[in-house]
């Protein structure tokens, strides 16, 4: 195992970074992502793999998205290393509703990956604003394929966050499970709260 590892900080003012980063011009989208912030590493350091695929929608997956059992979903696998490491910062599982995302067909290969602007400016060429975003975070001991991929040590639990995509008309637009290593990992969390209105003195 390697003695030093990349650490990633993953902060939730990210999800307005890269809203804000999908109207920009690509020239301006490809200098950096959500991985190169996180990590803090310019994108010739980082390595990245993908896969896509489709599958039918469970009955839970069903549920979360608000369409029937069986809906033809887009699953997309992200891996992002740091170059000349052995391990995955991350595991990451993201669910779009197959026919949504077809109406650009750029959106359902991974060719085109990583995506300049990433999701939020794919979801754009849709016609979609994601409106907000819900983190659900767990602990948890890593299943025996995630030791292995991530390289945990035995013991060493692994945070789960469920990230859902809700959009301004208040649909359900994208799931995705990240699965991150507990001992080179944090997730730091922001709440921006609303002024108190002015009174007079």
């Amino acid at each position: 195992m390697t003695a030093a590892r990349r650490r990633l900080r993953r902060t939730t003012d990210r999800y307005q970074w890269e809203k804000d980063r999908a109207l920009l011009p690509e020239d301006e989208r490809r200098r950096a992502g959500a991985a190169e912030r996180d990590t803090g590493l310019p994108r010739e350091e980082l390595e990245f793999s993908t896969e896509f695929g489709s599958a039918p929608a469970g009955a839970e997956l069903a549920r979360r998205f608000g369409v029937p059992e069986g809906t033809r979903m887009l699953r997309r696998t992200y891996r992002t290393r740091a170059r000349g490491e052995n391990a995955p910062l991350s595991l990451v599982i993201s669910w779009l509703v197959y026919d949504m995302a077809a109406a650009n067909p750029a959106l359902l290969t991974p060719e085109n990956e990583p995506w300049p602007g990433g999701t939020p400016h794919q979801l754009s060429t849709i016609g979609i604003e994601i409106d907000r975003v819900v983190d659900e975070v767990t602990v948890r001991l890593p299943l025996p394929e995630e030791a292995r991929t991530l390289d945990v040590p035995g013991g060493v639990p692994v945070l789960v966050l469920r990230k859902t995509s809700i959009d301004t008309a208040g649909r359900v637009v994208e799931i995705a499970e990240c699965v991150l290593p507990g001992d080179r990992a944090e997730i730091v969390s922001t709440t921006r709260l609303q002024p108190w209105p002015k009174r007079d003195r």
